[in-house]
Formats: C-alpha cells, sequence, structure tokens
C-alpha cells in the first residue's frame, strides 16, 4: 500500500494523543464516578458529529512534548441537537489541565469561531490553573492575551465547572451566559493549597469556593449538577432556549398537550390574603408551556425567580417576585440576579415577562453595606437598554420603586394587572404610621380609620386602570392567553425578531 508508513505513523501518533493521561488515571477516574474529558464531549454532542481541532498538539517546551498529549484540552466541533456548537473540555489527566502556550492557541481558536461563525461554545472545566515552568521567566513572553476574555455575546457561552476549576476554567465560568457546578466542584482564582499557604492556614476547597458558595452567595453557579452527566444535561437543556447567536431568534418547538390546562386553577394557587405567602414559581409553570420551566440561579437571591420557559412554543423570559422568600422583598441579591438575567435575554432576542408581588426593596443599615442603591440603579439601568418586548403583569401587591424596576411605570411596552391587584406608593398602613405617628391605630381608632382611607384611596386594579396605568384588567386564569396574543402583538416585525444589543459587552460580573 503506497504511504504504509506514513499511516502507521498516523494512527500510532493518534492513539496515543487519545490515551490522554495514561491507563492508570483513567482508571480512577472511572472509579469514582467521574467522566474523562473525552468522555464528556462524547456525552455532550449527538453521535458521530465530532471534529477534534488540535488533537496532536503539545507542550511547546521539549522535554514536555511526550507527557503532554492535546496538551491538555479537547477542543472542537459538533452538533448538540443538531445545531453545531463549539466546546473546549479540559483534561485533567494531563498536567491538571493547566493552561500553556498550545492550548491557549487552541481555545482561542474554538472561541474566535463561535463569534465569528455564530456558534454557541460551551467549557466542560475541570483545570489547576496555569502550566508551571511554562510560564515562569521568559514563558511570560509567549502571553498573548489580547481579546481572550471580551464578551460582546455574538454567539452563547456556556460552562459547566467539573472539578477542581481554577485559572482559565473559572475565569471562562464567569465570562459565560450560563454555568452549571457540579456537587464536589471547586471554583476559585486559586487552589486550596495556594490559598492556605498565602493565608498561613488551611482552607477546604468547599469553603474557598465550593458549589454552596458559588450558588448561594455569588451567584456565579446558575445550577447545580449532582453528576457530570446531569450538568452536561442541563448545558445542552439551556441551549434549546437559545439562538446559535445574536442576529437569529430563539427555536420555535411543538406546544406540548396539556399546556395552559393549569391556568383553570391559577386562583387556588395564591392565597386572597396579602399577609399569606405562595410560590410564584408554580404561577409561572400553569402560564408557560407544560415542563418548559427552567430556573437560574434557584438557590440565590430568592426573593426573585428568572427563567427560562416557552409560551405557545417561543422562548420567555420570566422575572416574578416571589412572596415564599421573604415576602417578595428585594434585596441585593435579587438585583443582581434580575440584571444579569436582562442581559441574557436582550442579548439573545428573548422576550420577558415580569411578574409583580412586591412590598419594596429591603432597606436598614445592614442592607445599605451591600450597595443596594447602586444594584437598584443598576437593574434600572440595564432595563431601559433593553430592547426586546417586554410585559409586565401585577399579580398581587406593588409598593413604592419596586413598582417601576419590576416592569410598570412606562418602563415596559405593555402592562396589565391580575383584579387581586393593590397598587401605592407603600402599604397604606405603613403609610398612616410613617405621618401620624406609630400608634395612631391604638391611640385614637376612629382616626387611623379616616387616615388609612386618605391613604388609601384607590389602589385597586380598576383605580390604576382608570388613569391608563394599566391597559387591561384581567382574570388571573386569563393569563396565558393574554401572554400569548401581547407577545404576538409586539413581535418585532420590522428588525425579523431581532433586539439592538445595546447589552452585549455589559460586563458580564457587574451586576
Amino acid at each position: 500500500m503506497a504511504f504504509e508508513d506514513k499511516i502507521k505513523e498516523h494512527k500510532t501518533r493518534k492513539k496515543k494523543a487519545e490515551a490522554m493521561g495514561g491507563s492508570e488515571k483513567l482508571k480512577h477516574r472511572k472509579k469514582t464516578g467521574v467522566l474523562n474529558a473525552s468522555e464528556r464531549v462524547e456525552y455532550l454532542f449527538d453521535k458521530k458529529t465530532f471534529r477534534e481541532s488540535g488533537l496532536f498538539g503539545t507542550s511547546y517546551l521539549p522535554d514536555m512534548k511526550e507527557q503532554t498529549p492535546r496538551d491538555g484540552k479537547v477542543c472542537g466541533f459538533g452538533r448538540v441537537n443538531g445545531r453545531k456548537v463549539g466546546v473546549v473540555a479540559y483534561d485533567f489527566t494531563v498536567k491538571g489541565s493547566s493552561s500553556s502556550y498550545t492550548n491557549n492557541k487552541k481555545m482561542s481558536h474554538i472561541k474566535d469561531t463561535g463569534t465569528k461563525r455564530g456558534l454557541p461554545v460551551v467549557f466542560l472545566g475541570e483545570s489547576t490553573g496555569v502550566r508551571m515552568p511554562d510560564i515562569m521567566g521568559e514563558g511570560m513572553g509567549f502571553t498573548s492575551e489580547g481579546p481572550r476574555f471580551l464578551r460582546q455575546r455574538k454567539a452563547p457561552w456556556v460552562s459547566a465547572q467539573l472539578g477542581m476549576c481554577f485559572g482559565s476554567s473559572a475565569w471562562h465560568a464567569v465570562c459565560s451566559d450560563f454555568n452549571v457546578m457540579r456537587k464536589g466542584s471547586v471554583m476559585a482564582v486559586a487552589s486550596p493549597r495556594m490559598v492556605s499557604r498565602a493565608v498561613g492556614h488551611e482552607v477546604s476547597g468547599e469553603a474557598l469556593g465550593g458549589w454552596r458558595v458559588h450558588a448561594d452567595q455569588t451567584g456565579f453557579a446558575d445550577a447545580v449538577a449532582d453528576t457530570d452527566q446531569e450538568a452536561i444535561d442541563i448545558v445542552k437543556k439551556f441551549l434549546s432556549y437559545l439562538p446559535s447567536h445574536q442576529n437569529e431568534t430563539p427555536p420555535v418547538v411543538a406546544v406540548p398537550k396539556g399546556s395552559g390546562d393549569a391556568c383553570e386553577d391559577i386562583l387556588n394557587m395564591m392565597p386572597e390574603s396579602l399577609a399569606k405567602t405562595y410560590d410564584v414559581r408554580k404561577i409561572i409553570q400553569a402560564i408557560a408551556d407544560k415542563d418548559s420551566f427552567f430556573e437560574i440561579k434557584a438557590r440565590f437571591g430568592r426573593s426573585i425567580t428568572t427563567a427560562l420557559g416557552r409560551i405557545d412554543g417561543q422562548s420567555v423570559g420570566f422575572i416574578a417576585n416571589n412572596p415564599q422568600f421573604k415576602g417578595g422583598c428585594m434585596d441585593a441579591q435579587s438585583c443582581e440576579k434580575v440584571t444579569s438575567f436582562l442581559v441574557l435575554c436582550d442579548s439573545y432576542n428573548i422576550p420577558m415577562v415580569f411578574l409583580q408581588d412586591q412590598p419594596g426593596f429591603l432597606i436598614g443599615p445592614e442592607i445599605e453595606k451591600t450597595g443596594i442603591i447602586g444594584k437598584v440603579i443598576n437593574w434600572m439601568n440595564a432595563m431601559l437598554q433593553t430592547t426586546v418586548p417586554k410585559i409586565c403583569i401585577i399579580l398581587r401587591k406593588s409598593y413604592g420603586r419596586g413598582f417601576i424596576n419590576m416592569g410598570a411605570g412606562g418602563t415596559v411596552e405593555e402592562t396589565a394587572a391580575w383584579f387581586t391587584a393593590e397598587v401605592s406608593f407603600m402599604d397604606p398602613r405603613a403609610a398612616v404610621s410613617v405621618v401620624y405617628g406609630e400608634n395612631i391605630d391604638t391611640e385614637d381608632p376612629e382616626k387611623y380609620q379616616e387616615y388609612l382611607a386618605e391613604m388609601a384611596r384607590d389602589s385597586s386594579a380598576y383605580g390604576l386602570a382608570s388613569v391608563y396605568g394599566v391597559k387591561e384588567v384581567l382574570d388571573p386564569r386569563e393569563t396565558r392567553d393574554y401572554l400569548i396574543e401581547m407577545l404576538d402583538t409586539h413581535r418585532n416585525r420590522m428588525e425579523g425578531g431581532i433586539g439592538e444589543h445595546l447589552l452585549q459587552a455589559w460586563p458580564t460580573s457587574y451586576i
């Protein structure tokens, strides 16, 4: 056969590269139930669609070449549910998947191609950070950072953190539009070992940057999974709501049978008394297409629910006060959460639905230390730059500045109220106490009732509708039909459903 030696050499080199860090390391991972980089890539893509880029890449240092197959990164392109997607998978069995000159070039190629050609990029993270000694001394001269972490959201970036994630794995996670963490993973600037040396005492990975830290406190974990497979399934589901790039609309899917049936029971999901709470997620699930509810940052800023879903087969973003947590009072975390979600939806042409039921923003000395003033206005600034259709429905109470931030007061295209709505600057009972004294209700009950009537005025949905503060008053059971009609009315026909993307360069962690 012609070129027999070349064919043999090619097969040998390919087999060596695909062996990753060696059989012993791969066996150890298998015993712990953790997928290796190649298995993760295989699980992500549709069968036989992956084409690798940089299979024969290695360290640039001569004495490291044999120890660094693929230079610790599996990169390439394939299809996820039929759509082309790029991937960067960190191979921890090769030098802890540490970053070096060669694999940085590989990663840059995947990211640049995704941006130029309109392809989502998925990062399957697990890394020790930069590689030493490659980066030491003159090795710094090989650094070509450029726009490596510039996000302009031309196409989605999605990350899954699947082990120890330091350095570029963490940077890519917080640059991404969505990040899921597998339980047991750690994400931080530097490893627990390095941090422990720096601070002079032992610091555990979990305390440094475990999944609870990022799901509950930083908000950098948009979702949490138990296994690698579950994390990758979540990545694939997230991508199903988004277009491949900013210049197309999200995919439209068939409406599942039974969608909207739960709306008939919606009045039983919310108590009549304003003093009682409920879980707004049940309301969203009743309104949205069946089984389309996909919550983002479920454990962070819990007094607001942010979720993707579908209405009549089309992707929609929901921003809803959740009285089950803090009575729906909004704090700094919930402000950050909403701002991040506004940027996501507007960048990828996803219309938004606001569901209001809130007593206002939390106040007090400790709350002010969280910078809530700035975060309230960051939210407002981001919202005013969105150009996708936005619809607001006031469900029950809505007081103060929250009335505006949550989509009323002329900040969205269409506003309605359920017949259960009550709107004012603040709770009329609290307003009486502020103006006339804290104990007026017990000191002079008759005067209290007079003042209460003065403050309450007409705070009903019909009072708001009488001055066109809302355009419709709805029976809650009509909500899904109303949203289907209004989303169609406000579809951006003039631009083919594509927004202006004024938030595309909003820094990913500036919230």
